[in-house]
C-alpha cells in the first residue's frame, strides 16, 4: 500500500502560516528520506509521491523558525511519529507557538 504525504505549519502566535521551516522525513530505520522547507503558506510536500505503508517521523526545525524571528522557543524541534496503512493522501498539520505544539491527522 501506499500513500502521499504533506503538512502544513501555522503559527498560532501570530495566526498566520509559518514559513522557511526545514522539515524531514524519515522512516522506522531513523533513514532520511526526504528533505523540504514550508512555503509562503506554511506548507511542503514531503518524500516520493507514494510511500509504502510503515511507521515514519516528520521532525520540524522549530528553533531556527523562532530564532530568524528574534523569539526564544522551548522546543528546538518537534518531531512526530505516525503510521500510513492506506494509500489515501496523509496530511500532518503542525499549530505551533514557542512553548507549545499540537498536530493531528488532517484530511
Amino acid at each position: 500500500m501506499t500513500a502521499h504525504l504533506t503538512t502544513h505549519i501555522l503559527d498560532t502566535t501570530t495566526g498566520t502560516p509559518a514559513p522557511g521551516v526545514a522539515v524531514t522525513l524519515r522512516d522506522a530505520s531513523g533513514a532520511g528520506i526526504a528533505d523540504a522547507v514550508t512555503d509562503a503558506d506554511g506548507r511542503a510536500g514531503l518524500g516520493p509521491e507514494l510511500l509504502p505503508a510503515g511507521t515514519y517521523t516528520l521532525t520540524f526545525d522549530t528553533g531556527t523558525y523562532f530564532a530568524d524571528q528574534g523569539t526564544d522557543c522551548f522546543y528546538p524541534s518537534v518531531t512526530v511519529t505516525f503510521t500510513i496503512s492506506g494509500t489515501r493522501h496523509y496530511h500532518v498539520p503542525l499549530l505551533l507557538s514557542p512553548f507549545a505544539y499540537s498536530t493531528y491527522r488532517g484530511s
